[in-house]
């Protein structure tokens, strides 16, 4: 019996039966890739409020905390004329892997995402069509092939009960969000995320590019599943480079993320080295998906980029939480002589280098928003009477320095020990019990609410009239939300 396995395991190898994924990307015809959002949509609102979420990684369990965050933040936030509080105000989202799903389902719905998504999605097996049992030999063989299951499984999940065929076209027809799926370019070791620029560079159309394949690519785990392929169509369309990528090649000043991203772009559109881009899960590069903003701001070539001038004088108070649902780390094999070794080990290998590459990307992006808000000041400061009233419409109330932001955390820490362990034991699946979903979601109810950024952002500005408390209750007037099971 051993040596049949072994025997198939080799035979299975040496034919190379990983999964294959055949590129998607159509080429593009025309001068280049419209803009995540449509302007005219997202032009909405008084613009004095910005609202940026970040996903993270961490299968069905990220799914459900990011699902619980959304939630808080409505149920805190809600009054009359408006139920969906500062969820009306969210201008981005970018997700991770399981946090991608979330993301990219609350981009193209807005608030209507909520309803029905732990039905529809958080409590469905996400593995029904997935190869990934350990005793199968072949499940085996195709994985150290390079990959055991290719996007007709976890990909036609999520078309067949969450995208039905939605593009990135309808995503900008829809929705008044900018959505960030982030995955990994995994031999330009760098994020890859699915923008028009990215796109431009691979001469492809991201309008007919599916969803549910840049969020599969996003939650693409090595051995587990094949790596989602787009073709690299160079030459074969009007591409020019952007100012800021020639400016980058040439600056020594420029980051490091920046000149990764530059050198990825030039290597899509060179034709000479990529012909096809090898995409797997985005954690491995950034599990909480904030390079791309600290990206924006890095290539930025005026102060107030990505905002436009008018927004930049309109805009009171920013808010950037990040949702963090990895669990705590396993200290289990440092308590003997021995080990790790095989599976552990390449698991404890993975999970520190996504660890490190996640607090390297959250540091960076704090510190770009850090030199955003100052850069914002400068220029709100710099303009005369009559360039504001032209930007703003009116120059009644104007403050140049009325202007903060807001940047945090949201994880498991903080939250009550017997929870938190609860949560640790979940499980980095796509496919959880129903009692893991929910606790899972009220943990990010809980760790929103008491957040303290959130709530120093709340006490910053009258427009919800409420700050949050530990306990689910709303200060100033707001109704009491119903309080955590533990």
């Amino acid at each position: 019996m051993v040596s049949a396995w072994k025997a198939l395991t080799l035979a299975c190898a040496l034919a190379g039966c990983a999964a294959l994924n055949l590129p998607r990307n159509a080429l593009l015809s025309t001068s280049g890739n419209a803009s995540l959002v449509d302007p005219a949509r997202a032009a909405g609102g008084d613009g004095e409020v910005w609202v940026g979420l970040a996903f993270s990684g961490g299968g069905m369990r990220a799914s459900a905390f990011s699902y619980g965050m959304l939630q808080a933040l409505r149920e805190a936030t809600a009054r009359a004329g408006d139920p969906d509080g500062i969820l009306s105000d969210v201008r981005l989202v970018t997700g991770v892997s399981g946090g991608s799903v979330t993301a990219a389902w609350f981009g193209l719905n807005g608030d209507e995402a909520l309803n029905g998504y732990r039905e529809r999605y958080l409590v469905r097996n996400g593995e029904a069509y997935m190869g990934n049992s350990l005793f199968n030999p072949v499940t085996v063989a195709r994985g150290l092939s390079g990959g055991a299951n290719g996007r007709e499984t976890f990909g036609r999940f999520l078309d067949e009960t969450l995208f039905h065929g939605a593009t990135f076209g309808d995503l900008r027809k829809r929705s008044r969000v900018r959505t960030w799926i982030n995955a990994s370019d995994v031999a330009n070791q760098t994020t890859f995320l699915f923008s028009p620029e990215t796109f431009d560079a691979l001469c492809s159309d991201l309008s007919r590019y599916p969803i549910s394949d840049a969020v599969a690519a996003s939650a693409a785990f090595p051995l587990v599943f094949a790596p989602i392929t787009l073709e690299a169509h160079a030459g074969r369309c009007n591409y020019s480079e952007p100012d800021w990528l020639t400016a980058a090649r040439y600056n020594p000043e420029a980051t490091g993320a920046m000149k990764a991203h530059a050198a990825a772009l030039e290597s899509y559109a060179s034709g000479d080295t990529v012909h096809y881009v090898k995409l797997l899960d985005g954690g491995i590069t950034d599990n909480f998906g904030t390079t791309g903003l600290a990206v924006e701001r890095a290539k930025a070539q005026v102060p107030h980029a990505p905002l436009t001038a008018a927004e930049a004088v309109r805009l009171r108070r920013l808010l950037f939480l990040v949702g963090n649902a990895g669990v705590q780390i396993d200290h289990s094999w440092t308590r003997d002589l021995k080990g790790p070794g095989g599976v552990q080990l390449a698991m404890a290998i993975a999970a520190s280098a996504m660890a490190s590459a996640s607090r390297t990307g959250y540091d960076a992006m704090r510190l770009q928003l850090d030199k955003w808000q100052a850069d914002l000041v400068e220029f709100r400061c710099g303009l005369s009477l009559a360039e504001v009233r032209q930007l703003r419409g009116s120059a009644e109330g104007w403050d140049c320095r009325d202007l903060k932001f807001f940047v945090g955390e949201v994880s498991f820490r903080g939250l009550p020990a017997a929870m938190k362990d609860q949560l640790d034991a979940i499980p980095t699946r796509l496919q959880l019990p129903a009692e893991q979903v929910d606790l899972a979601i009220e943990a990010g109810r809980l760790s929103t609410r008491q957040n303290p950024d959130l709530n120093g952002f709340l006490r910053s500005t009258d427009r919800y009239g409420q700050e949050l408390s530990a306990d689910g209750a709303g200060v100033a007037g707001a109704r009491r939300i119903a309080p955590i099971k533990n």
